[in-house]
């Protein structure tokens, strides 16, 4: 009865007082003793498992491959015996090696070469690579060219179509100040409906029966003006006479007035 008394926990005493009842904590502490006996079965197999063949093979080579010679060795006893010694480099003035060439261990089931093919052909891929990637890069340069030089043209064709109509506003007022009531071909002058348009306003050209492109009609109008008018758009002056045009006029086209 005595004993069964000293057994039995003192629920006065500092020592249960002092141990954490917080709600979960039996939970978290049985899981983390849980964990602890799974790493430690973990351990005990590993140290129980039995090594395969190749790894017993490995475990040897390793630690005869790291032990130095020893004179039990023949050709290491017959070095010894031309005068050799451990750590000395080989030959005569002791330019050579001093630690044996490595053994390179194959231990796949691919064939000899192997290796370098499986090299070769990631060198051939990333090569392959990097030609598409300077073929794309061409590709883009090229695209921005061709989009600058389309660009370029059709701001051109507008400037022309722009030149092309003022050409004509001219002709038509010249010819009627000299009573010409009928151009020397329809498309000389504006028709009626596009003489109050703005000369930047994008538009077909009103002859579409027409072969003529718009710098061939541009060309034609304006020798036609220096010739029956002795006048130029690009100057925007009427001269006197064919001597007056020739002497101050810089030429027949807009690139010679820039």
């Amino acid at each position: 009865m005595l004993n069964m008394e000293e057994e039995e926990e003192d629920y006065m005493s500092d020592l249960f007082i002092k141990q954490d009842v917080r709600p979960g904590l039996p939970m978290v502490r049985r899981v983390k003793e849980a964990i602890q006996k799974e790493e430690k079965q973990k351990e005990a197999n590993e140290k129980n498992r039995q090594k395969s063949i190749k790894e017993e093979e490995k475990e040897r080579r390793d630690l005869v491959l790291k032990s130095a010679l020893g004179s039990e060795n023949k050709g290491f006893a017959l070095l010894q015996k031309m005068g050799y010694k451990s750590g000395q480099a080989l030959g005569k003035s002791g330019e050579g090696i001093v630690e044996p060439i490595p053994l390179n261990i194959k231990t796949g089931r691919s064939g000899i070469g192997h290796e370098e093919l499986k090299k070769r052909k990631a060198e051939e891929k990333l090569e392959n690579y990097r030609q598409k990637l300077h073929m794309k890069k061409q590709a883009n340069e090229q695209a921005a060219d061709q989009f600058r030089i389309r660009f370029k043209n059709k701001q051109e064709e507008r400037k022309m179509e722009g030149d092309l109509r003022k050409s004509q506003r001219a002709c038509q007022q010249l010819d009627m100040q000299k009573d010409i009531d009928v151009p020397k071909e329809t498309w000389y002058w504006l028709e009626p409906e596009e003489e109050d348009k703005n000369d930047e306003e994008d538009q077909e050209d009103e002859c579409t029966t027409s072969d003529l492109s718009v710098s061939e009609k541009l060309h034609i109008l304006t020798t036609y003006l220096r010739e029956h008018h002795f006048y130029c758009i690009w100057c925007g002056t009427t001269y006197e006479d064919s001597e007056d045009l020739s002497s101050n006029c810089p030429g027949d086209t807009a690139a010679d007035h820039d």
